[in-house]
C-alpha cells in the first residue's frame, strides 16, 4: 500500500503540458568578431570587439536577446533568411521542431543558481557556445560546469589554432582548454581536449556506432563532414570514461581517442557535444560586413546540419538522474516492452501480476509526454502521435532502465 501511495504521487499529466525546450546561444564572447557572425539572429552591427575599443562604435553584429520576428511565425516551409545571423539556420531548424531559442548577448552574464538573472543557464536545457574569442571568468567556468553537471547540453564548438578573431590574444581552442584545465570544479572534466592545429579536409572517417543517436539520428544518417581550418581533439576515457568520439580525421584510426574532429560525453547528469570547426553551422548569411561561408547546407550533401540537430536533439533529451541508468536514446531493450511496434496499449513484463513502476515516456525531441505507472494493465497509447518514443521505468529506489518503442 505505501508503495503504491509513492508511485501515485509521482503522477502527472501528459500531452500538452510540457513547456518548450529552452535552447540558449552565447553571444558574450566575441562570436561576431572579425568575419565570425556566430549568432541566430541580430537586427543591429554596431559592436567593435576590438580591445580598447568602444562598444558601439563598430559594424558587428550585436544579437539580441529575443530573435525577430517572433519565433511563433515560423512553419514548416519558412527560409533560414527569416532571421539574420550565420546560425539562423541553425536557430529556424529548431523552431520548427518546437524548440525555443534565445540568444545571451554580449553584456549578457553566464551563471548558473543566479535567480536575479533572467537568463540563468538553469533556465534551459541546451547551452550553445560557437568559437568564443574571450577567455571564460572563474565564475563563469564554474557556472557553465556546473549547469553541465546538474542535467545541462552544452554544445562546445572550437576552430583552428591561430584563429584569434578580437586580437585579444586568445582563440578558441586554448579558450576551451583553458576552461576545462584551469577551473575550480574538475581537470578536464568532459576528457578531451583540443589540439592546436589547422586541417582542411573532407572526412568520411566517421565511428561505427549503429545505434548512436547523433550518427544515426531522427534528422538523417550523415556520412561525410567538411573541416575548413578546422583542429582535432584527444580524448581521454582515464578521465572520463563516457567520452566517446564521432568523427575522425582522414586516415586516424576510427577506434582510437585522437585526432578526433567531434566527440560526445556526459558529466554529471548532463551531457557535452564537442566539434572543432566553426564551418559546418555557418549557413553563409548575416552581417554584410562579414565574409561568410556557407556549410550548414551548401557541402557534404547537407551532412552538417543532420549531425548538428541531430546532436543537439541528444543534448536535449533528458539524462536520468538515478544511478544505474542508461542512456534514452542508446539503450533500444533494457527492457522488454510489447507490442513494439505498438498501437493501442503499450505492454511490459513485470516480476509480479500486481506490480507498478514509475514510468516516463519522451518524445525525439525529448519533451515528457507521459509521466505514470506502468501496471499489469499498460498504457494507453491514445493520443500518441505515431513515431518513436524514448522510455525509462524506475525499477528500484536506485535504478533505472531504459529503451524505445514505436507507435504505428
Amino acid at each position: 500500500m505505501k508503495k503504491m501511495l509513492y508511485f501515485a504521487s509521482l503522477l502527472t499529466i501528459g500531452f500538452g503540458s510540457q513547456a518548450q525546450i529552452r535552447i540558449l546561444f552565447d553571444a558574450t564572447k566575441a562570436e561576431t568578431a572579425g568575419n565570425a557572425d556566430w549568432v541566430i539572429d541580430a537586427d543591429n552591427h554596431n559592436l567593435d570587439w576590438n580591445p580598447g575599443a568602444i562598444v558601439g562604435g563598430g559594424n558587428e553584429s550585436n544579437a539580441q536577446k529575443i530573435p525577430t520576428p517572433a519565433q511563433s511565425g515560423i512553419t514548416s516551409s519558412t527560409s533560414e533568411t527569416y532571421w539574420s545571423g550565420s546560425l539562423s539556420s541553425w536557430g529556424v531548424a529548431l523552431a520548427k521542431l518546437g524548440y525555443s531559442v534565445e540568444t545571451l548577448p554580449y553584456n549578457g552574464q553566464i551563471t548558473y543558481g543566479n535567480t536575479s538573472n533572467t537568463q540563468d543557464l538553469s533556465h534551459y536545457k541546451v547551452f550553445i557556445v560557437d568559437e568564443p574569442n574571450i577567455l571564460f571568468s572563474a565564475s563563469e567556468k564554474t557556472a557553465i560546469i556546473n549547469f553541465v553537471s546538474n542535467g545541462g547540453g552544452l554544445f562546445i564548438i572550437s576552430d583552428h589554432d591561430v584563429s584569434d578573431r578580437n586580437g585579444d590574444g586568445n582563440d578558441s581552442p586554448h579558450i576551451w582548454n583553458d576552461l576545462m584545465s584551469n577551473n575550480t570544479v574538475a581537470t578536464n572534466p568532459f576528457g578531451f581536449t583540443f589540439d592546436y592545429q589547422n586541417y582542411v579536409e573532407t572526412t568520411s572517417n566517421f565511428a561505427n556506432i549503429p545505434g548512436d543517436s547523433i550518427l544515426h539520428g531522427s534528422q538523417g544518417n550523415p556520412t561525410q563532414m567538411k573541416i575548413s581550418n578546422g583542429t582535432t581533439m584527444t580524448l581521454s576515457t582515464s578521465i572520463n570514461p563516457s567520452v566517446k568520439p564521432l568523427v575522425y580525421k582522414v586516415g586516424a584510426s576510427n577506434t582510437g581517442y585522437s585526432n578526433v574532429y567531434m566527440c560526445r560525453a556526459r558529466y554529471g547528469t548532463g551531457k557535452v557535444v564537442s566539434l572543432g570547426d566553426s564551418s559546418p553551422p555557418d549557413d553563409g548569411t548575416g552581417d554584410p560586413n562579414d565574409n561568410l561561408y556557407n556549410g550548414w547546407s551548401g557541402e557534404v550533401s547537407g551532412d552538417h546540419a543532420r549531425i548538428i540537430m541531430n546532436a543537439t536533439i541528444w543534448l536535449a533529451m533528458p539524462n536520468p538522474v538515478t544511478t544505474g541508468v542508461q542512456s534514452l536514446s542508446e539503450n533500444t531493450d533494457a527492457l522488454l516492452v510489447y507490442p513494439n511496434p505498438a498501437k493501442e496499449k503499450l505492454h511490459m513484463i513485470l516480476d509480479k501480476a500486481d506490480a507498478a513502476l514509475p514510468m516516463r515516456i519522451y518524445d525525439t525531441m525529448g519533451r515528457e509526454v507521459y509521466k505514470g505507472l506502468m501496471t499489469a494493465e499498460g498504457i494507453d497509447l491514445h493520443g500518441f502521435e505515431k513515431g518513436m518514443y524514448y522510455y525509462q521505468v524506475q525499477t528500484s529506489a536506485l535504478a533505472a532502465q531504459s529503451g524505445k518503442f514505436v507507435v504505428e
